[in-house]
């Protein structure tokens, strides 16, 4: 399974490497490339050594930290389309409020993410059940 998986994958690359170097797209995907060094290396970098050093102290750190690199990942996948400019020209294309969807993404996750923290917390608050000894 893992020798098929691997052709698979090299296969794959095989054709993406041909598509970019024949399709005339390699100047497109170098500044691609640059633009998202730049941006993890000067904003995503900095904002989540920042976020831990915030939440240092915080027992439900894990949660809040998981909660941070979904709402990151939405937002990742988002971004395109929260920041197209205008309209297109073919209404058709992009139909929904894009913007109101991921707003809502990030308040399922901040309920989701709030509702795990209670729950973990209830959980512990509960003792655990004694146990009777044998004889």
């Amino acid at each position: 399974m893992r020798i098929v998986l691997g052709a698979l994958g090299l296969a794959l690359m095989t054709a993406g490497a041909t598509l970019l170097f024949t399709g005339g797209q390699i100047k497109d995907v170098a500044v691609w490339l640059a633009g998202a060094v730049v941006l993890h290396d000067g904003i995503i970098a900095p904002l989540v050594i920042g976020v831990g050093l915030l939440l240092a102290g915080i027992p439900a750190r894990g949660t809040v930290r998981g909660a941070l690199i979904v709402a990151g990942s939405l937002t990742v996948i988002a971004l395109p389309l929260l920041l197209r400019p205008g309209a297109p020209t073919n209404p058709s294309a992009l139909p929904l409020d894009y913007l109101r969807n991921w707003l809502l993404l990030l308040a399922a996750v901040a309920v989701l993410t709030g509702g795990l923290m209670v729950a973990r917390w209830l959980l512990r608050r509960v003792p655990p059940p004694r146990r009777v000894p044998r004889r």
